[in-house]
């Protein structure tokens, strides 16, 4: 079955212990401004890069080494005509163990190809998944915490 959800992957030497905290340390690999808890069941935190993004989530599931999810309870992005096209969407972060590697699969329930923003929306978790999030889990330093940005 096709999946029109946007989805992203990728393997790793470090364990699902690592990988889970590195997803959870949204700060590290995530531009823009976070506040809230971003590692505990039920808290909810927001997200703002510029007068670009912002938006809301709450985590839903926290199952260790395993699974995160967050819904996103409110959003608003200025690029595109329906600007809350992310509200009541859900962000998925599934970790397994594969052989002596450790794979991360993304998956943004709800981010389809009919939305306006899909293009710049996928484009920005692209990065932000297989290169700076992938760094912070194999350097330690996401890209962002390098000093690159979006920009």
């Amino acid at each position: 079955m096709n999946n029109p959800n946007y989805t992203d992957s990728f393997l790793v030497d470090q364990s699902p212990a690592e990988v889970f905290a590195a997803v959870n340390n949204v700060r590290g690999w995530w531009a823009g401004e976070i506040n809230g808890s971003t590692d505990k069941l039920g808290a909810e935190f927001t997200y703002r890069y510029k007068d670009i993004h912002y938006s809301t989530q709450k985590i839903i599931e926290l199952v260790p080494e395993k699974k995160i999810v967050w819904h996103v309870l409110d959003s608003q992005l200025t690029f595109v005509e329906e600007q809350d096209e992310w509200t009541d969407t859900h962000i998925v972060f599934e970790i397994t163990r594969k052989d002596d590697k450790t794979e991360l699969l993304f998956t943004h329930v709800g981010l389809v190809p009919t939305f306006a923003c899909y293009k710049n929306c996928s484009g920005a978790w692209g990065s932000l998944i297989t290169e700076s999030l992938y760094d912070l889990i194999t350097t330690g330093k996401g890209y962002l915490a390098q000093g690159k940005g979006l920009d």
